[in-house]
């Protein structure tokens, strides 16, 4: 599960994981959603329709989903992304960074999972952590739909009941392409890596039953850090970050004493790679003070107590994950009361660009030998590891676009750039039609100006769009073709009036 957009979901927990036969028994069958109301995203939605009322079916990964032109909203750009997993691909930085994090978590203990269709139920991603019908990560405007029940996952946590229902290990890893609509700038991007880390206990398999003795004893064994560590609020707290009502006061800190321990070896690997990569690469730490972690109270729905991790890094507070005891429910519904453990959820792109230095998230996704030789050789050799270094930096080509929103429409959610309901107009879907138009080729888009006209009522936006190419310097003649692409798109596609 996910919180920030790093932090995956475990245990319900942070998100922002298949054999049914499996989910079968833990999991209820998935109930269809609720249209959301016909004014939201209502051209948007048109345009969909239009494109996809006849078409029957879609074929993701060699398996084939009937469509629902009511609810389908994934374009080909994002279709074509799917097969990619780079989490899997040899020395790509996503997945060193992955096999990283692996290390501090060795199997048998802990077993990954890192090849789950992405392709999953509205009941699985949904449903099964707890998320109310009108929570707005199920909107159209941010989640990708293929029908009314089936859905590019959003986080890993979607595989989490039936994980935890399989229950074939103490411990699990999953890291998998996650799908959300999103903003476009250097650090997001509509498809993303997670990973999530689990791990329980069993009353019924402990010796005498005595959860907090077996977690002491697993605690004990694992190695000690150096690290300077601040920590300075309770186990739990009856308001800030309440201990579950069918868990013990001691059961809870010895579980979330376990957590951390974990999870501070983790960051101690990670740096360490860092500052090994920088030295070999002659680059100068900005300064020479042990790492430091600080833990910070949280909220997520999948866990309690939860908290943050944050990382002093060159001279500020880097959140790095969100982590907590798992929701008692979870592990209920998943058919194993007995057990009682935690569950962590983090981004691999943003370990990534902190391991290897990558300044822009685009830069993922190329295929430039310029890119990807930089790491050629890592996966076999860790000590080979370098930051990466920029191959060139192209100059940026601003466009603005001003436009009327239709009439009658709020704009709701353009106005502060996040709303969800009561208004025709999503920021996401504009987001969409940039890609589908520029693909990696637009560095970021910004709401400059907002107006509501005086007498009408009527909403206009100014939105600049920042085209600049990874790889190659862009003609203004380009810039130019792709800006009048995009309007045109606009107009079709979100019955929008160009200014």
């Amino acid at each position: 599960m996910i919180g920030p957009r790093g932090m995956a979901c475990a245990g319900g927990l942070l998100a922002r994981v298949g054999s049914r036969s499996v989910i079968s028994r833990a999991v209820r069958q998935s109930s269809p959603l609720r249209p959301l109301p016909a004014t939201v995203t209502a051209p948007a939605a048109r345009w969909w329709r239009a494109q996809y009322s006849t078409r029957p079916e879609v074929t993701i990964n060699s398996k084939t989903y009937p469509v629902d032109a009511e609810w389908f909203n994934v374009s080909s750009t994002i279709l074509n992304l799917t097969s990619r997993k780079l989490h899997l691909q040899k020395d790509h930085p996503v997945s060193i960074t992955r096999q990283i994090i692996e290390s501090v978590f060795p199997s048998p203990t802990y077993l990954s999972y890192n090849n789950l269709d992405p392709v999953v139920t509205t009941h699985e991603n949904f449903d099964s952590l707890g998320f109310p019908p009108n929570h707005p990560g199920r909107a159209k405007t941010d989640t990708y739909y293929i029908n009314s029940t089936t859905l590019l996952r959003t986080h890993t946590s979607a595989h989490e009941a039936e994980l935890f229902a399989a229950s074939k290990s103490p411990g699990y890893l999953i890291s998998a392409d996650v799908y959300r609509r999103d903003e476009i700038d250097k650090s997001h991007y509509p498809v993303f890596h997670q990973m999530e880390g689990a791990r329980v206990w069993d009353r019924n398999t402990v010796p005498n039953g005595d959860i907090v003795a077996a977690v002491h004893r697993d605690l004990d064994a694992l190695p000690k850090h150096e690290m300077i560590i601040e920590d300075p609020n309770p186990p739990f707290h009856p308001e800030r970050n309440p201990l579950q009502p069918s868990h013990t006061p001691e059961e809870a800190e010895a579980v979330g004493k376990h957590l951390k321990r974990s999870l501070e070896l983790m960051v101690a690997e990670i740096f360490k790679r860092v500052k090994e990569s920088h030295a070999r690469a002659g680059v100068k730490e900005q300064d020479g003070e042990p790492l430091k972690v600080r833990w910070v109270e949280a909220y997520f729905p999948f866990t309690s107590p939860s908290w943050e991790m944050e990382v002093w890094y060159q001279g500020g507070w880097l959140e790095v994950l969100g982590c907590g005891v798992s929701q008692q429910h979870i592990l209920n519904d998943a058919g194993v009361p007995n057990q009682i453990g935690w569950a962590f959820g983090l981004g691999l792109e943003r370990i990534a660009m902190l391991l290897f230095q990558i300044p822009d998230i685009r830069l993922f996704w190329s295929q430039d030998e310029r890119f990807l030789g930089q790491f050629r050789g890592v996966e076999g050799d860790w000590g080979e590891m370098r930051p990466f270094v920029g191959f060139s930096r192209h100059p940026a080509c601003y466009k603005d676009v001003s436009f009327w929103l239709p009439a009658g429409s709020t704009g709701a959610a353009a106005a502060g750039g996040k709303g969800r309901e009561g208004g025709e107009w999503h920021e996401n879907d504009l987001m969409e039609v940039v890609r589908d138009v520029c693909g990696d080729v637009v560095e970021d888009v910004v709401l400059m100006d907002s107006f509501t006209h005086p007498k009408t009522g009527r909403r206009s936006f100014c939105y600049r769009v920042n085209y600049r190419s990874l790889e190659r310097t862009l003609t203004n003649e380009e810039a130019n073709g792709l800006h009048e692409s995009v309007k045109g798109e606009m107009v079709g596609r979100l019955g929008v009036e160009i200014r």
